[in-house]
């Protein structure tokens, strides 16, 4: 899975949160959830903080995950455009209150972290904007522990 955030206001180049644009919100989660689907890897769409930074999955990778939806519906005012968006385009969404995935893309500097996995290694792109909006990419590796005598693979 891949969690994605990000803010419209962003791509327009307008400041995080002050003008949701839902068009461009479909557009961008639309094309990043079919080149994801395309390889078979599940689309995690995260929220704004005025719904805790809650994400929007398909029911199926909930139950497969074992996660508990929670009883909210994203809006462009609480959960912002990219979450309304992806209410409408994923197949039988539901919201959830956190995961710990592989990977990440965060378009606008909306900070993903939290649903990551330890420990994140910076992803490098030469598409370094989406829009006006700043992109960082993510994936993450297991821990290395034992120090210097350990031996890694």
């Amino acid at each position: 899975a891949v969690v994605i955030g990000g803010s419209s206001s962003e791509i327009i180049g307008k400041h995080l949160g002050t003008e949701t644009n839902i068009e461009v919100s479909r557009i961008v989660i639309k094309t990043i959830v079919d080149i994801l689907k395309e390889n078979n890897i599940y689309p995690v769409i995260q929220a704004c903080e005025h719904i805790n930074r809650a994400l929007v999955v398909e029911a199926g990778y909930a139950i497969k995950h074992n996660l508990d939806p929670v009883n909210v519906i994203p809006v462009e005012e609480a959960g912002g455009g990219f979450a309304t968006a992806a209410m409408e385009i994923l197949d039988n969404p539901v919201v959830v209150e956190n995961v710990k995935v592989k990977a990440g893309i965060d378009i606008g500097d909306v900070f993903i972290g939290m649903h990551l996995k330890d420990v994140g290694v910076v992803v490098r792109s030469d598409i370094i904007n989406i829009g006006e909006a700043h992109l960082s990419m993510i994936r993450t590796r297991p821990k290395l522990i034992g120090g210097e005598r350990a031996k890694y693979k």
